[in-house]
Parts: C-alpha cells; structure tokens; sequence
C-alpha cells in the first residue's frame, strides 16, 4: 500500500519540529510535501534537510489553503494516497501504516485523539459542541472533528475539497464526506503535546459553527 503514497504538512514557523517530522514520516510515505505557509524562521531550511519537497507560500494564507496548494502538487505527480498530518510533532507518524489499512476498505479515514486532560474547559465545550451539530447536520458521527491527522484517496478529492483557508477546512471536509456519502472509519491515534495547548481559538470555533449551518443550508 506504501505506493504513491504521499504525506501533505502544512508549516508556519515549525523549525524547531519540522526535521523530526519529514524524517519520521518518510519511513512510511514516497515523497512528503512541506507546504511553507509564510514562516519567518527556517522551517522551510530544516524541511528540506530532512528530504521533503517544499513548496511556499510567500505570505501566511492559512491551513486551509496550504493543505490544497500540497494536494493539488501530489494530485500532479499522481498519488493514489494522501496522508495529512501536523508540523508540530504531535502526531506520530508511525501511525501511518494504520491508516493505510483502513484506507484499504474506506475512501477516507479520520484520526481520534485523546482528549488532553490539560486542555482548558471551554475548548472541550467547543469540541463537543462542532461534534455535535456535526452530527446533526451532516450525520456525521465523529468526536474528534478538529484533528487534522486524515488520509484519504485521491479520487475522492475533488468531492472533499474545501474552500476555507483556515482552521474550518477540518470541518468542512467532514461536511463534504456527510453530504457525498463517502465511506470512512476513525481510529484511534496518540498525540504528544510538545508545547503549551494551542490549535482552535474560540473565535476559529464559533467561525466553524457558523459555516457548519452556512454549509448545510448553501449547499
């Protein structure tokens, strides 16, 4: 299953993570793409070092927006796979074989974390709530909506893809599966916390929120 397989990590200021990332993640991958999303340290240095292709965004355009700029690279060397996972070291990459296996019966497959105990009350409300209307709206039951560990095949992008340049791209991708109907699976995944919490504001999710209704009544 490892053919055509490629990993798509978006990057903004990563350089403290970025190597032991690419460097993990090529053991299980053909080509791992490294989307520099206007860094302004030397992630894009320590990603090349590490054997990944690196493509730039000159100025920071948001996670949404990178993530299309590396699938779309990876849809032009033909991969059959794509594998999507954070720059900042807390996902493991020797995961990847579990995914893979999935993908083997399912058209995409969807991370779970473990919910960090550290995690502050009102983003665990957040969580709940996105889950929730998630499953409401699109019927699509899946706890962990923000967890941007995901793999899926390439044929089904075009029906996934999304149009949100930030943090809702996450969300909106699980829309697009609800109203396709696609087939996925979730496993279960560990996470390392390197750094203090960071991810979803409040104000990225009351955003998603709103386009989670947007979607469903637009669409």
């Amino acid at each position: 299953m490892k053919q055509s397989v490629f990993a798509v990590i978006a990057a903004k200021n990563e350089e403290k993570h970025i190597y032991e990332v690419v460097k993990d993640t090529r053991k299980y991958v053909d080509m791992v793409i490294v989307v520099d999303d206007g860094s302004v340290d030397n992630t894009k240095g320590q990603a090349k070092k590490a054997g990944a292709v690196v493509l730039e965004h000159m100025v920071n355009l948001g996670k949404g927006a990178a993530i299309i700029t590396g699938c779309e690279f990876a849809l032009d060397k033909k991969a059959k796979s794509i594998i999507l996972l954070d720059a900042d070291g807390q996902h493991e990459p020797k995961e990847i074989p579990h995914f893979l296996e999935e993908l083997r019966k399912n058209e995409i497959v969807f991370g779970m974390r473990t919910i960090r105990k550290s995690m502050p009350s009102v983003y665990k409300f957040g969580n709940w709530v996105i889950h929730k209307l998630t499953q409401l709206l699109f019927g699509m039951d899946i706890p962990d909506t923000q967890c941007g560990y995901r793999a899926f095949r390439t044929d089904i992008f075009k029906k996934i893809r999304w149009q949100s340049s930030g943090y809702s791209m996450e969300s909106e991708m699980i829309a697009n599966v609800g109203k396709k109907r696609l087939k996925y699976s979730m496993i279960k995944i560990g996470t390392i916390y390197s750094d203090k919490y960071k991810g979803t504001t409040v104000k990225d999710g009351i955003l998603i929120v709103a386009n989670l209704i947007w979607w469903r009544i637009s669409r």
